[in-house]
This record gives C-alpha cells, sequence and structure tokens, in this order.
C-alpha cells in the first residue's frame, strides 16, 4: 500500500507545526507518511526524514498546480484556497483547511460559489468583511480533524506500508 502523502500549502498557512506534531506521532505509531511542504520560497521544516520542503517557481498558482498535480485518494492537502481545494477533492483526496473545516464532494459546489461571488463583489468594489481571524479554537478543530483524517484513511488501508 502506498503512504500517506499530506500536501501543505504552507506560504500562508497557520498550522504547519500542528501537521508536524500529528504526522510524527502517527509515524512513531507505524503508519507510513509523508509531508510535503510546498510553498514559493523556502521555510524552515523540521529534519525528520517523513517531512520535505518542496520550493516551486514564484508564479501565481505555482504551489497550487503543484499540489493538484500529485494529491489524489489517500493524501490529504491542507489548505484554505478554494479553488485548490476543488481540484484536490475531484481527484479523491481529503482536503482539510486551517480551521479544520473539510472540503467535502458534497460542500465544494457551494463554496467555491460562494469564493467566487466575494471575489466579484470585491472586484465590483464592494467592501466585504473578509475571512474572521485564526483562534484557538481553529487550531483546536484542525488538529481533531487532521487526526481523524489520519485514522480513516489507516483503517481504509493506506500508510501500511512504504
Amino acid at each position: 500500500m502506498k503512504p500517506i502523502s499530506i500536501y501543505i500549502d504552507a506560504d500562508a498557512c497557520p498550522v504547519k507545526q500542528e501537521v508536524y506534531r500529528v504526522a510524527e506521532r502517527h509515524a512513531l505509531k507505524g503508519t507510513a507518511l509523508k509531508v510535503f511542504v510546498v510553498s514559493n520560497s523556502p521555510i524552515a521544516v523540521p529534519r525528520d526524514p517523513f517531512v520535505e520542503r518542496v520550493v516551486v517557481g514564484a508564479g501565481m498558482d505555482e504551489a497550487d498546480n503543484w499540489i493538484a498535480e500529485r494529491a489524489g485518494k489517500g493524501d490529504i492537502v491542507i489548505t484554505a484556497d478554494v479553488p485548490l481545494a476543488s481540484r484536490c477533492v475531484k481527484t479523491g483526496a481529503e482536503v482539510i483547511a486551517p480551521n479544520g473545516r473539510a472540503f467535502t464532494p458534497d460542500s465544494i459546489g457551494m463554496t467555491l460559489a460562494t469564493r467566487n461571488l466575494m471575489d466579484s463583489l470585491r472586484s465590483a468594489g464592494e467592501i466585504t468583511s473578509g475571512p474572521k481571524p485564526f483562534a484557538p479554537r481553529d487550531r483546536s478543530s484542525f488538529l481533531s480533524a487532521l487526526d481523524h483524517a489520519i485514522v480513516r484513511l489507516t483503517r481504509a488501508g493506506f500508510g501500511k506500508g512504504a
């Protein structure tokens, strides 16, 4: 079986440290997994064999394209980027926002439509409130969602061997 790959859309991700901790805990229990920290510029990552830093070009959506081309069934994507989430949900990946919200086949259509509507309103000069500030409760929700996703995938047979 293939290891579980966790792809972090890392440039503005507030939960990278949490991903490393949860991944390390599951790796110590014997789950085969690999964390890819994908960004447009070099960022510090732990020196663990299951964590790999990936620096892509500086172009628009380069990190998104790198992740979307690789993520699929049995993988987890961490992103707040709704278009990237939509692309990854379509490939069968588990997609989790940094606030712990799961993007699913049932929810992604409405989420993408809402995002596009808000983008159109902003383009037309409408003042919108933007996202809520990241809160400690969001971090807790994220930790729970990531742990549950890894457990679900492990039970489905992913991450049982390299």
